[in-house]
């Protein structure tokens, strides 16, 4: 799955993925990270999501990274923030009211975007992602964290021959394989979810799980 699937989408508003209220899990399980109030949080593959909006009401300053300056673009102005911008050799930065967006490729992250970082959000952004980029993704993540780091992972399963991704279908046993190398990993919610999206039925899914993870970086076995 190459940048311009994702650029394309932006620019016809395609952006299905994009949920127009904070979502519940993170309402609900955020506070299993145990992070103190002026944690830096880091938000991948963020879009223009709300959630962003959500974790700076708790206190935290929030980074994200995203490909699309239609999407961060559209978060600020939706915000109400007037952004400051920046350019660097990888990104632009933009920045306001203790929100940044990194507008670039997530594989250029480096462990000086990322030192401050405490805390880690991903709803959206390991299931975008097939199965040949998602263990690249989850390297390269852990790379460049900061050991201790708390992630706050959500993930969907269902018979991925059922429907084509994004979002793909991301089973606990990968969530395990992909992590536990580099993380302690524990499961905080299991949940049936498909009578509660239509969508999904509409496109023939049988079976619709999503799933709730807690993992803390440490140091490679």
């Amino acid at each position: 799955m190459k940048k311009e699937y994702w650029l394309e989408r932006w620019e016809r508003a395609d952006i299905g993925f994009h949920q127009s209220e904070t979502n519940a899990y993170l309402r609900q399980y955020w506070q299993e990270l145990r992070l103190p109030q002026s944690a830096e949080v880091f938000v991948p593959l963020c879009g223009k999501s709300r959630d962003m909006l959500w974790l700076r009401e708790q206190g935290h300053s929030v980074l994200g990274v995203d490909l699309s300056p239609i999407g961060v673009q559209a978060f600020f102005g939706e915000a109400g923030v007037a952004a400051h911008r920046t350019r660097s050799e990888k990104f632009d930065r933009w920045e306001g009211n203790s929100l940044a967006i990194l507008c670039g490729d997530f594989f250029d992250i480096t462990k000086d975007d990322l030192q401050k970082i405490s805390g880690v959000y991903d709803r959206a952004s390991l299931v975008a992602l097939p199965p040949a980029i998602r263990q690249d993704y989850a390297y390269r993540l852990l790379s460049v964290l900061p050991h201790g780091t708390r992630i706050l992972l959500i993930a969907l399963d269902y018979p991925q021959s059922e429907m084509q991704g994004p979002p793909f279908a991301v089973t606990e046993s990968e969530v395990w394989r992909l992590y536990s190398d580099y993380a302690e990993i524990r499961l905080l919610a299991r949940l049936d979810v498909l009578e509660q999206n239509p969508r999904f039925q509409q496109r023939g899914l049988s079976r619709l799980q999503e799933s709730v993870f807690l993992l803390k970086t440490h140091h490679r076995s």
